[in-house]
């Protein structure tokens, strides 16, 4: 079961999409990312984009812990439509956006202070990370989630590593606009 961990909605379920195609991040990952972000950048105020989104867990919890602005965005219609219904049940206006991360990245560009990314394991996520300085304000984080047998990604100029937090299969590798 997946749920908000900390702030408004606290301990409220959501809903993941159907078949399997999504990978939630863990209630025990989600805490641990949150808690690095609050030493890393305000959360509370701050605007985040929550790129392959699934179930929208990354965007709701940082609108549950204050966040202004969050968008959701995921191509796979059940997803899409998973996120509507967990932002609806909660109360939290996520913004859903129902396109591939790389289309969507390709439009004109928004500053961003939070940049969550939790594609399938199986993806290059090089493309996608080229395209993110443009989106990102100054001091602004990227977090992504990879499977902890995967070796380091290459960061793009613009953005440097900062540290990674391995939780079971999964690491959290975050990084910052330089």
């Amino acid at each position: 079961m997946t749920r908000i961990v900390a702030g408004t909605a606290r301990g409220r379920t959501l809903r993941v999409p159907p078949g399997g195609g999504t990978r939630p991040t863990s209630d025990r990952a989600r805490e641990g990312l949150f808690s690095s972000l609050q030493s890393l950048v305000d959360v509370d105020g701050a605007r985040v984009l929550d790129l392959y989104a699934g179930s929208g867990a990354l965007g709701l919890e940082a609108l549950s812990r204050g966040a202004a602005a969050a968008v959701a965005v995921d191509s796979d219609p059940r997803a899409v439509a998973v996120l509507r219904d967990n932002a609806a049940a909660l109360g939290l206006p996520l913004q859903v956006v129902p396109l591939d991360a790389a289309r969507f990245l390709a439009g004109p560009p928004a500053p961003y202070d939070v940049v969550l990314l939790d594609p399938p394991y199986a993806l290059d996520v090089a493309p996608v990370l080229a395209a993110l300085p443009p989106w990102l304000a100054d001091g602004a984080v990227v977090v992504l989630e990879r499977a902890a047998r995967d070796p380091a990604p290459t960061w793009p100029d613009g953005l440097r590593e900062l540290r990674a937090r391995r939780y079971g299969e999964a690491v959290l590798r975050y990084a910052a606009a330089s």
